[in-house]
């Protein structure tokens, strides 16, 4: 049997946003990405989840502060592991380049995306049991995150910040309100 996908358009200001990709991670959780407004290839990113009773949550937009709490999450009993991820977060960031044509942004998919071998991901695969989100999640959603951080300017640093911040173990306050200023940033 076939599971029944929810839409991904939403309503903001009188006007249908229609995705230009979405992409179902598992069979719980899409995430779609939509024409932004912060730059000419601007993306914007959203997302639904399979709630506990079966019905999918609302669209909902994703922010720095909800990967960092995961990540805090996932820390509190995979401290090593969560450290070598943050790694693989970090080597990302430094390879991720901005969007820089409309074909690029239509072209986006989920195996370029998730480009990444199932070996590298079975290596983290024991995190996705603390924390609300799994890996691959997580690492579709950080390149996504990244991917339109650079791409709405060239000197963009506060994803990496938040990640510095996290392996080096600031304390919880200072990495939220990094989480905090980020998210407060992207979507001005």
């Amino acid at each position: 049997m076939a599971i029944e996908l929810p839409k991904m358009n939403f309503r903001k200001k009188g006007v249908e946003h229609v995705p230009i990709k979405a992409f179902q991670i598992n069979e719980s959780t899409i995430i779609a990405i939509y024409k932004g407004s912060l730059s000419p290839f601007d993306i914007l990113i959203k997302y639904r989840q399979k709630l506990k009773n079966e019905k999918w949550s609302n669209i909902r937009t994703p922010k720095h502060i909800h990967w960092t709490v995961d990540i805090l999450m996932k820390m509190q009993s995979y401290r090593d592991l969560t450290q070598e991820f943050l790694d693989f977060f970090i080597d990302i960031w430094n390879k991720t380049v901005p969007l820089k044509s409309e074909q690029e942004r239509q072209s986006l998919d989920l195996k370029t995306l998730l480009n990444i071998s199932a070996k590298e991901i079975d290596k983290f695969k024991e995190l996705s049991n603390k924390g609300e989100y799994s890996i691959k999640f997580l690492i579709l959603l950080a390149k996504l995150l990244m991917l339109q951080e650079k791409t709405n300017r060239a000197d963009a640093y506060m994803f990496k910040r938040v990640l510095d911040g996290l392996k080096r173990g600031d304390d919880l306050f200072r990495v939220l309100s990094t989480a905090t200023l980020a998210a407060g940033r992207a979507r001005r």
